[in-house]
């Protein structure tokens, strides 16, 4: 074999191994860290205070915020005061029971007027709708 070949045979192999690390391989898969995973840690802070209790094993720290209220904050700016529209719309809405999420699951609160119409659509029997037909009243 000619010099000239076993040097372009040797480059070529060299090339192919050099590529071969960009691939994902078992040998070469580089599981790289999650960098949306990684959460940023609030600087320390001296209390004006030293007589508070340190933090409770376990519990969070109080100036850090949870990666979902950031979240939240940096896409809709945290906490707005509520327009003049919006605070006219409540004060007419007024209060709400406290209790209505009891109230309405209750068999003797009535929600919807039943009339003659809708207890048909309730009774009807089930089906795919294949032979279901329409008629306009006049």
């Amino acid at each position: 074999m000619p010099m000239k070949k076993v040097v372009a045979l040797l480059a070529v192999a060299g090339g192919a191994l050099l590529v071969s690390g960009c691939g994902n391989t078992s040998m070469f898969n580089h599981a790289g860290p999650d960098e949306f995973a990684v959460q940023r840690q609030a600087p320390l802070v001296i209390p004006p205070d030293f007589a508070i209790a340190p933090p409770k094993q376990g519990q969070p720290r109080p100036a850090d915020d949870s990666v979902q209220q950031q979240t939240l904050n940096a896409l809709f700016g945290g906490s707005q005061p509520r327009s003049s529209i919006e605070s006219n719309a409540l004060s007419m809405a007024g209060s709400a029971d406290p209790a209505i999420r009891s109230t309405v699951g209750d068999p003797n609160t009535y929600t919807v007027a039943k009339d003659r119409v809708t207890q048909q659509i309730l009774a009807a029997p089930e089906g795919d709708g294949r032979d279901a037909q329409t008629a306009v009243g006049g």
